[in-house]
């Protein structure tokens, strides 16, 4: 793979991002992070500097080049610092989600043969420690916060604090573009995780094609809150720091709303399950409404839904800037009132949201990507074009072509350089002619806007022999605001059939106002309740019309609680792990094909 060496001048390492940014960008807000209720930064020096004590405390500590490295925190500055100050000195960085479970644990430690692990807060600590034993390779456990019974990572300063700066100097100067930097095990809906290897030059080269579609330089404040252990917010973070931009942490997931008032960002990342919260709560308020204001709103929902990018006219336009005028302009001042782009990735937006929130003026750019990728493959922009129920062009460097059964074959200077430990796995994924099979059916709209319609894998057969998209269905499903999660099922069967689960806080105030009584009903009453069950059938009904026969939804069973990360359902990017579900919900689905 050829190195990168247009205008990233001296960028050539992922370490060297915050050297540039010091260089060029000097940022007295480059990381920015909320203590005891107050946005306390880190300038790009401190920063940099840290970095630095940091690696020649890892000298000391005796990691070698090559040595794989865990990190196991949610977001935090902390974070950013090892994994700078542990390519610095050759060695791996192996960045893994907190929330996974003890067995997916026990297998990343051993693969990778992890030595040295630097982990968050206490109940990280005392998961990892409590598996330790079954881990043989590991030797010390380093956490963030400080604990009893546990080395905390500053320690590190003190030990490498007689060690020369030239130490590192030479250390990174002995670091190739083409080398590995990170190996990233991708959270799998199906077996073991796989260790993805990605070179200082997958990443940058990334970093590179993605910067004219992402709006955001030296005066941008982004905030992060997706995972940065995942490559897409890992990527995004090099690209904000090359930028010059000040990155501000969330505090969790549950103060985004109070975070985003209060740093009101110009740039910010979101899955679609978030923005369909969002979408939700929006819609709550509309319907609190009484009167003028209530038939306002929601003639403007009405005039956001047949938003186009194209051919809309000057009627639509006048009806639109009135809309936006009335009750969008309300829906920016939520976000922050600044924000000029999200950037929306992980799984499928429906189309519809993109629609509505466009038409909001809140552009919802959307992307497409696989950690093998590096991640991203196209994405839709404000510079190149956005049509809706696309992903949007493809970025600078990269192929795409699409195979005789659909499937999207990707080249470009993003690909993965292999599975860790897994040569024949490596094999499958990337043929002879260098083409990545990235497993996602997909097609070309107007030559230029990349769509994807499907995993190839998910794709089922009816016993009938027809085919099934369950993802697309699911999709256009989840409109309904009485439907939160939805999986569509039936492979081998007459027909396809669904486990639904309701949007139980909209579902009480549908019930509220139909005057049934569920004000003390738990999840499960609700569920089984005839009423519930009945209206949800109508939804059901209605959004089968709009697929063929053979794809109607015939049975559904309504679940009393979401499926999650933590019961096993999801991934930590929140796709769902079918194969975990159809075992899970086993004797449910069954019922659908022997009643």
């Amino acid at each position: 793979m050829s190195a990168i060496t247009t205008d990233m001048n001296d960028v050539k390492r992922l370490f060297d991002v915050p050297a540039y940014q010091l260089n060029k960008f000097p940022n007295a807000a480059m990381f920015v992070t909320k203590m005891e209720g107050n946005w306390v930064p880190m300038t790009t020096d401190e920063f940099v500097a840290l970095a630095n004590q940091i690696s020649k405390g890892l000298v000391e500590l005796g990691i070698s080049v090559g040595e794989k490295v865990a990190i196991v925190s949610p977001n935090r500055v902390e974070w950013n610092i090892l994994d700078i100050a542990i390519q610095q000195v050759g060695a791996i960085v192996v960045p893994i989600y907190p929330n996974i479970s003890e067995n997916d644990y026990v297998y990343i430690f051993n693969d990778a043969g992890i030595k040295h692990a630097f982990v968050g807060g206490i109940d990280l600590a005392h998961k990892i420690q409590g598996v330790a034993s079954k881990i043989s390779s590991l030797e010390k456990i380093f956490t963030f916060d400080k604990m009893d019974g546990f080395a905390h990572y500053k320690e590190l300063v003190e030990l490498g604090a007689n060690l020369p700066q030239n130490t590192i100097t030479q250390l990174k100067a002995n670091v190739r573009n083409e080398d590995l930097a990170t190996i990233i095990y991708t959270s799998g809906t199906t077996g073991n995780p796989k260790g993805v290897m990605l070179s200082h030059n997958n990443l940058l080269s990334n970093v590179l094609a993605c910067k004219p579609s992402i709006p955001a330089d030296e005066n941008s404040r982004v905030l992060t809150f997706l995972p940065v252990c995942h490559v897409y917010e890992r990527m995004l973070h090099y690209l904000y720091m090359y930028c010059g931009s000040s990155i501000y942490f969330a505090e969790s997931m549950d103060t985004i709303g109070e975070n985003i008032k209060e740093v009101k960002p110009h740039v910010f990342t979101a899955v679609p399950r978030l923005l369909e919260k969002v979408f939700d709560k929006i819609m709550a308020k509309g319907d609190e409404l009484k009167g003028f204001k209530r038939r306002i709103f929601f003639w403007a929902i009405a005039v956001a839904e047949k938003y186009d990018t194209v051919g809309m006219g000057f009627w639509y336009n006048f009806k639109l800037s009135i809309a936006r005028k009335l009750v969008f302009s309300k829906w920016r001042e939520v976000l922050g009132g600044e924000v000029t782009a999200i950037a929306s990735g992980s799984a499928a937006l429906q189309p519809r949201l993109a629609q509505i929130f466009l038409a909001a003026g809140i552009p919802v750019l959307e992307g497409y990507g696989l950690t093998e990728t590096s991640p991203v493959i196209s994405v839709n922009c404000l510079k190149k074009g956005i049509r809706i129920g696309t992903v949007g062009p493809l970025i600078d460097g990269v192929k795409v072509k699409i195979a005789e059964d659909g499937e999207i074959l990707v080249k470009g200077p993003n690909v993965m350089m292999g599975y860790y430990n897994l040569p024949d796995k490596t094999e499958e994924a990337i043929d002879q002619q260098d083409w990545f099979h990235t497993g996602d059916i997909g097609m070309f709209v107007e030559d230029k806007f990349l769509k994807i319609t499907d995993r190839k894998k998910e794709i089922f057969k009816t016993s009938g022999g027809k085919y099934i998209i369950p993802q697309a269905m699911e999709n256009k499903f989840k409109e309904s605001r009485f439907i939160e999660q939805m999986v569509v099922l039936g492979e081998g069967q007459k027909f396809p059939a669904a486990l639904i689960v309701p949007s139980f806080s909209f579902i009480k105030e549908w019930a509220t106002r139909k005057q049934i009584d569920v004000s003390k009903a738990t999840n499960e009453e609700i569920a089984a309740n005839p009423q519930v069950i009945e209206r949800i059938q109508q939804e059901v009904d209605k959004f089968n019309a709009g697929f063929g026969h053979w794809e109607m939804i015939k049975k559904f069973h309504l679940l009393p609680k979401e499926l999650t990360t933590e019961g096993g359902e999801l991934t930590p990017t929140l796709k769902l792990k079918r194969k975990i579900i159809n075992e899970k919900f086993e004797a449910i689905i069954k019922g659908f094909y022997t009643e």
